[in-house]
């Protein structure tokens, strides 16, 4: 067995899920919402599948979704791309970032990673033959510094692995940090392959910035988005990578390879949403931004202290001030005595450098939320 994959310990999100299904706990641990999605998308999805072509669609994609992926980002990013060359369909976000590492990295090549990240980097980095060199970023702020840059770039440095919005820490990177970040790549000459996937799951007024767009970085940038964050749609596993020419051919084929393509009816439904009135995509951002303070302003009656939310399905909670000190031992207590599913954001880490914050997904139900709360109750007090 390769031993990248044979020694991966099961995912704290099957540990978590699976307490959650055994003790009946308010399983706010994995990252899906409540909701079932827009009703008229999955009825063009259904509509497709019945009526419409069900054989192999084109490999890149079908021509209706890349023309509306587009039109998406031109509408919200002003990005100009050519649906023809810079635009492919994969089946999911995770997909198009396995094909492009083993697209873009040579055995011995260096990959910039910032933690905490998303659990699926460092095992696709390591079997593409990427050699990981890590940023760790610190709560509340989790921001970048030129210091913390310039100790992870080498002249062996191929490929910056980018999420932005970032997942586990619901928060944004600014202007600056984008600039810092743009001119650490241009100056070594490297690739950022940007996980975008949360650009329109943004909170108060804010707007995404994609790394494709900022000076120097046209031709030097994947941009990954995905219909399931979009639409409240996750497993359709629909994603959308975004590249120049040159890059984009050489993406194409790793993802001729793996999937070859995606369910043509989920193409022709998440083309469809694309084009939604602009009403829609701040509506979702409205109700996930009311749940988000819903949570919020339970968990901070109950004495929590939560590190505010900027985007994602998720806020933050950090329990050193309740005296603890390992988010694995809290979230297990969480979830067998109290009967809540959380997930430690020592997860995330390579190394666990921070082991006193708490992850929980707020995309739910109101009475979810609610009875997520009422178990919670006195937690905090006991605790302090």
């Amino acid at each position: 067995m390769n031993p990248i994959f044979a020694k991966i310990d099961t995912s704290v999100f099957e540990v978590m899920s699976r307490l959650a299904r055994e003790t009946g706990a308010v399983n706010l641990g994995q990252g899906f919402p409540d909701d079932p999605g827009p009703e008229d998308v999955r009825l063009k999805a259904a509509e497709a599948v019945v009526h419409g072509w069900n054989q192999y669609p084109p490999m890149m994609g079908l021509p209706d979704l890349r023309e509306a992926i587009a039109r998406h980002y031109r509408h919200w990013q002003g990005l100009e791309l050519d649906p023809e060359t810079e635009v492919m369909v994969t089946s999911g976000a995770t997909e198009a970032l396995a094909g492009a590492l083993l697209a873009l990295l040579e055995p011995g090549d260096e990959v910039v990673l910032f933690e905490p990240m998303y659990d699926a980097y460092l095992p696709l980095v390591r079997r593409a033959g990427g050699v990981p060199r890590f940023v760790i970023l610190k709560p509340p702020a989790f921001r970048l510094t030129e210091e913390a840059l310039a100790r992870a770039f080498s002249p062996k440095t191929k490929v910056v692995l980018f999420n932005n919005p970032l997942n586990p820490t619901a928060t944004i990177f600014g202007a600056e940090d984008l600039a810092l970040l743009a001119d650490f790549c241009t100056r070594f000459d490297a690739i950022a392959v940007c996980d975008e996937v949360w650009e329109h799951v943004v909170f108060d007024g804010r707007r995404h910035r994609p790394v494709i767009g900022l000076p120097g970085m046209r031709e030097r940038t994947v941009k990954i988005g995905s219909a399931g964050k979009i639409f409240n749609l996750t497993g359709w596993k629909v994603g959308f990578v975004c590249a120049a020419p040159p890059i984009m051919r050489v993406l194409a084929k790793a993802h001729q390879y793996i999937t070859f393509t995606t369910p043509p009816n989920l193409q022709a439904a998440v083309a469809y949403g694309l084009g939604k009135d602009d009403e829609y995509f701040e509506g979702l951002r409205a109700d996930l931004t009311r749940s988000r303070d819903r949570f919020t302003t339970g968990l901070r009656t109950l004495g929590f202290e939560v590190i505010p939310s900027q985007g994602t399905y998720f806020l933050n909670v950090d329990i050193a001030p309740l005296g603890e000190s390992d988010d694995v031992a809290f979230c297990k207590r969480l979830v067998l005595d109290h009967g809540v599913a959380a997930i430690p954001v020592s997860a995330f880490y390579a190394e666990a450098a921070v082991k006193t914050v708490v992850r929980f997904c707020f995309a739910k139900r109101d009475a979810t939320l609610d009875e997520a709360l009422e178990r919670l109750a006195g937690v905090a007090r006991r605790a302090a």
